[in-house]
């Protein structure tokens, strides 16, 4: 099941997503009662996790419903959907408590960035965060080049655990018990982030430099849907892809990970309580622009993928461009 948030008419609504249409949950369920005389009452709301397993109140009555849309003859389903070029989408979660992030969690980007990884079992997950208010960006909304620092804006396609159980020091064996789905998310990086050029150097300059080159405005594109957590047999067996004005730039495989999604979540939970809505982006495969000196320019389209998930596409434009 894929479940969206999207404005229509001045309205947010919730949806059943299906890659170039949307389908509005309260109105699939009204046909529904009609169709069946079997009366399904959804509670309404534009929270997500409330219709995602493994805690959502509505949960049960949307998995049936979404079935039943989708047994629907080619007719009826058209009589539900919308376009979607005639919506607009949003963050599937637009206030996650955190946005946690991985850094390093496929081998092959390690290398193509100068380092090198080192087995599991002799090391630990690295793991920053976003401040999600400024840094999340809807699909469809723009990935602003920075006035500040607009020579080296780099894309990252990565796989968004969404956390759907309050957890707090989980096995590894029981950790995807607490997922409630998955979305896509581009990690966007400023790879040349100096403040103050003139500073005197310090020992932690290089670390700062990296970590504040991650926040600003818009550099989290999410979206554009999640996918619960019951419809994928193994999160590591998910193909993923970015485009950059329609070329290949990343593609891979969630099976490339150094830590696995189970091993992420049972990880961060040994000190951090996760909570309903947090996200944990987990990772980049190889292919960013920074291995070859090919970075974001204002005019550019990208497409990040993970199926079955779906894409998130955004334009790319400059700050004064923006209006920011």
């Amino acid at each position: 099941m894929r479940v969206c948030r999207f404005r229509f008419e001045d309205l947010v609504l919730t949806g059943f997503y299906d890659d170039d249409v949307v389908i509005p949950i309260d109105q699939a369920a009204e046909m529904y009662s009609r169709e069946t005389g079997d009366e399904l009452l959804l509670a309404s709301t534009e929270d997500l996790l409330d219709l995602m397993p493994p805690s959502g109140a509505s949960y049960e009555l949307a998995s049936k419903l979404n079935e039943w849309v989708e047994d629907l003859d080619v007719i009826a389903r058209e009589e539900l959907s919308i376009s979607c070029d005639d919506v607009q989408l949003l963050v599937p979660l637009p206030n996650p408590p955190k946005l946690l992030f991985l850094a390093g969690n496929y081998a092959k980007h390690v290398a193509e960035r100068g380092g090198t990884t080192a087995e599991r079992e002799e090391t630990f997950p690295y793991v920053f965060m976003k401040p999600p208010s400024t840094t999340l960006t809807h699909p469809g909304d723009p990935i602003v080049i920075p006035a500040e620092s607009p020579d080296q804006i780099d894309w990252e396609c990565e796989l968004g655990v969404v956390i759907g159980r309050r957890c707090r020091n989980v096995e590894e064996a029981e950790a995807l018990d607490y997922v409630a789905g998955y979305t896509v998310v581009n990690d966007v990086s400023d790879r040349g982030f100096r403040p103050n050029p003139g500073r005197k150097p310090r020992e932690r300059d290089k670390f700062f430099d990296w970590q504040h080159g991650k926040w600003h405005d818009t550099f989290c594109p999410m979206g554009p849907c999640i996918l619960s957590a019951d419809a994928v047999d193994d999160p590591q067996d998910l193909p993923i892809k970015l485009t950059v004005n329609g070329q290949i730039k990343q593609e891979a495989t969630t099976a490339e990970m150094v830590f696995p999604v189970a091993a992420v979540v049972a990880f961060i939970s040994r000190f951090v309580t996760l909570e309903p809505g947090d996200v944990i982006a987990t990772g980049t495969p190889s292919g960013v622009g920074s291995a070859t000196g090919e970075f974001l320019r204002p005019g550019d389209l990208v497409r990040a993928a993970i199926a079955p998930i779906g894409t998130l596409e955004n334009p790319v434009e400059s700050e004064a461009e923006s209006g920011f």
